[in-house]
């Protein structure tokens, strides 16, 4: 059986090192739907119409586009000492202890770098806003992110052990980690790196999911897998590769599950020749989008 997580609430957001912040608020604002929800000196901080702060910072970087953090929501304000004593013991190393967060979403945080060197931010108390309100073709909050993993067994433990996530579902290529009611927040894709494979944003529905495709055709970011309804999480899709090599993707209608919930595995996830989801309408995903799935790694420098 799977279960919700006891320490993690949910994924709030992803914080990406861009090299054009210009470019990027153009971007992510006047085409993928996000607002302004507050500027610092060194960042700019990105809400969908929910009530997270913000699902989405962007950091000037003189570099191609990298990862700066995974952003998951504490439960309570204990569990920040429960992340920052139970990492080192999974081999992972604390780069900021339990502290007030400096940043405009406020609350207080830890940081940690896996054995891999991703960063995970855990925060509790940070704002949320209240002007929550559904909109058509506007994201609504972060669905998961997938993160690319050399040994997903291994990272599926480490998530295990540090967050109390649980296996929701396991296929031949991804490892889909629950916690919460959403099947899956943080999933990880079987590969020969650890790279970012990408970042969903929930959408209020799958007509707002086929307009933000047909939106970004029209600004020249095609579609490069989909429309399409995956198996495990059941959600409805359109990938995308953004202005940088990020892939990010819209999605809606994801799966919610209970603790009964019963976690199935390869041979339970086999689709019939030539299709790569549900519907069977959609052609496989594209080369230039497996490439850029492969290329967006977590920064290597300090945090």
């Amino acid at each position: 059986m799977t279960h919700a997580s006891s320490k993690i609430a949910g994924l709030r957001s992803v914080a990406l090192y861009v090299p054009d912040i210009a470019k990027a608020e153009a971007f992510y604002t006047q085409i993928w739907h996000l607002r302004v929800a507050a500027r610092s000196s060194d960042g700019l901080y990105l809400r969908g119409t929910g009530a997270d702060h913000h699902v989405l910072s962007l950091h000037p970087s003189t570099l191609p586009v990298q990862v700066r953090d995974v952003t998951l929501t504490a439960r309570s304000r204990v569990v920040l000492d429960q992340v920052a004593a139970c990492a080192p013991t999974a081999g992972a190393t604390v780069v900021r202890a339990p502290q007030a967060n400096p940043e405009p979403d406020g609350g207080h945080q830890v940081v940690i770098k896996d054995p891999d060197g991703r960063i995970f931010r855990v925060i509790y108390g940070a704002r949320e806003h209240v002007d929550c309100q559904p909109r058509t073709d506007h994201p609504t909050r972060l669905a998961h992110a997938v993160l690319n993993s050399h040994n997903a067994d291994a990272s599926r433990a480490f998530v295990e052990q540090v967050f109390d996530f649980s296996l929701a579902d396991r296929t031949r290529i991804m490892a889909f980690m629950r916690c919460n009611d959403d099947h899956h927040s943080v999933a990880f894709g079987v590969t020969d790196n650890d790279a970012l494979n990408h970042i969903a944003f929930l959408m209020p529905d799958l007509e707002s999911v086929m307009r933000g495709g047909g939106r970004m055709r029209d600004a020249g970011y095609p579609i490069e897998w989909g429309p399409g309804r995956h198996g495990p999480g059941n959600n409805v899709f359109n990938y995308f590769v953004g202005p940088f090599g990020e892939v990010i993707e819209y999605t809606a209608e994801v799966q919610q599950v209970t603790d009964s919930y019963v976690a199935r595995y390869p041979q339970d996830w086999q689709w019939p020749p030539g299709r790569v989801d549900q519907w069977g309408i959609s052609s496989p995903p594209s080369q230039r989008l497996k490439q850029a799935q492969q290329n967006v790694f977590f920064q290597t420098v300090s945090f």
